[in-house]
């Protein structure tokens, strides 16, 4: 608990798009809330949210590197969190062999080093106190060979079947862990990725609000996944039969540069 006796949230990633809005989730029911980001932007996010009447503090924080969590953690002292969302994530589009190393390096360092190190060091408090929970936003890019994001859907293809083992790993020990995997989202995801020259980058996406409304509820109710959207249960469902040579080609017609609408 906080020091107001009220449950504890950290979220990462929160300062736009489906971290924002599972702060505000968090904020409006009970929690108070340490909004982490690696931009200034989280003071600004961290104002807004304080309207639902929650305690919140922002942490501007590089999470792709083990000071930045450590920052983090540091922040966290010895309160107890209550909820973990890892949400903290970050793209890249254009073909690999095009792209420069240090972005490569810092896509898997946020996506997996940063989250992994996180969800560790908070995990083990939540399994001594024998309470918690840890919602990981994974994606149904993890379902298919990211041609043209070839980093990023392997990233998110970790994190979904990390999420699953470590699910089974704490079962019984009053820890959950819910995986929470969207589809397209309308974020400043794309724009970051620097893929509006593309057909994904310019298609209609679904509202983050929903997003993360639909992932706060499945943690707190302790479910072990959520896909977001009827159009992306279908997608997975078609996925998981498909040939990965067919799925990577027709991931090629979405995310290969010069194929925006």
């Amino acid at each position: 608990m906080s020091l107001d006796g009220r449950p504890l949230a950290v979220v990462t990633g929160a300062s736009t798009g489906i971290g924002y809005e599972l702060a505000k989730q968090c904020a409006s029911h009970g929690f108070d809330v340490i909004v982490v980001a690696d931009e200034p932007a989280i003071e600004r996010a961290a104002q807004a949210i304080k309207g639902d009447g929650a305690a919140v503090e922002p942490v501007q924080a590089d999470l792709a590197t083990i000071e930045g969590v450590d920052k983090l953690l540091a922040v966290i002292g010895n309160r107890p969190v209550d909820a973990l969302l890892a949400n903290a994530g970050r793209g890249l589009g254009k073909g690999f062999l095009d792209q420069d190393f240090g972005e490569v390096r810092r896509v898997i360092d946020t996506n997996i080093t940063g989250t992994v190190y996180l969800i560790q060091k908070v995990g083990r408090e939540m399994r001594r106190r024998g309470q918690g929970r840890i919602l990981i936003t994974g994606s149904i890019a993890g379902f298919t060979p990211g041609t043209y994001q070839a980093v990023y859907n392997a990233s998110k293809a970790f994190l979904d079947s990390f999420s699953f083992a470590l699910r089974a790993e704490l079962e019984d020990t009053g820890v959950t862990v819910t995986c929470l995997m969207p589809g397209a989202t309308e974020t400043e995801f794309f724009e970051r990725a620097d893929m509006m020259d593309t057909k994904i980058g310019t298609m209609k996406k679904d509202d983050p609000g929903m997003v993360a409304e639909k992932g706060f509820t499945a943690m707190m109710d302790g479910e072990g996944d959520v896909v977001t959207g009827w159009q992306n249960k279908l997608r997975t469902a078609i996925a998981s039969v498909t040939p990965a040579g067919r799925l990577a080609e027709a991931h090629r017609k979405q995310a290969a540069p010069g194929t925006a609408r």
